[in-house]
């Protein structure tokens, strides 16, 4: 049995701290599933910095098993499992502004059917654990894929049902962490407003072996990060 499991609603947020030693695992319950996400290191110094995690690990999406790299260079989580190969992160969070072709929307009319962007249930989140927009910072869209196009400007091209329903995603985290899920659409999703749910499970990982963890040993700098995590919680 699992420590904690909570389904997130379409177009809904959610927020909970994690401790060292867990994993999260993220679990499309429907097509087309897009779960914006924020870390942040207990202490609240350190964040997601998504710049450093690519450039770091040579990438320019999010894959298993990549470790995700703070502002200090500490690992926040490591991606120990995936059924999808690639999870966006140049394409942000969507804003009210994303939605606005679909017409007036408000809790007072819609109740929950209410239609808002990611950037409004991730600020919310993070104003019910003590931060607010300023904590903001670029975004994971896990179950997301953005590609190159073939136009003259090289523009980048939102892929329609990159996930399907069952697809799943798995983090180990490497120090006590806040999670932010935002299961709202991709900003560059041109489809009809259908936000998929996404189901949270947390439970306790299995000992790592670094001789021969996946994450460990995926590049130098991987382990510099999570060597860097281990000394911090000693």
């Amino acid at each position: 049995m699992s420590l904690y499991s909570h389904e997130i609603s379409g177009g809904a947020a959610w927020s909970a701290p994690v401790r060292a030693g867990r994993t999260i695992t993220l679990t499309a319950l429907a097509d087309g599933a897009n779960c914006s996400a924020l870390l942040l290191g207990a202490d609240r110094v350190d964040r997601l910095n998504i710049p450093d995690t690519l450039k770091a690990q040579m990438s320019a999406r999010i894959m298993a098993p990549m470790v995700l790299m703070s502002d200090r260079g500490l690992a926040l989580a490591s991606v120990t499992a995936s059924s999808l190969d690639w999870h966006d992160c140049l394409g942000g969070f969507g804003h009210e502004a994303h939605l606005e072709r679909f017409g007036p929307s408000t809790y007072g009319e819609d109740r929950n059917d209410w239609r808002r962007g990611a950037r409004t249930g991730l600020v919310s989140e993070l104003t019910k654990n003590g931060l607010d927009e300023r904590d903001l910072h670029a975004p994971i869209n896990f179950f997301s894929k953005v590609a190159i196009s073939d136009d003259a400007r090289a523009s980048m091209t939102y892929v329609a049902d990159h996930a399907q329903a069952g697809a799943s995603v798995t983090l180990r985290t490497e120090q006590d962490v806040l999670v932010v899920f935002c299961t709202a659409p991709h900003p560059l999703d041109q489809g009809a407003y259908a936000p998929s749910p996404v189901r949270v499970v947390v439970d306790v990982a299995s000992a790592v072996d670094q001789a021969v963890d996946a994450s460990w040993t995926w590049r130098d700098e991987s382990a510099r990060a999570l060597e860097m995590s281990r000394r911090v919680l000693a």
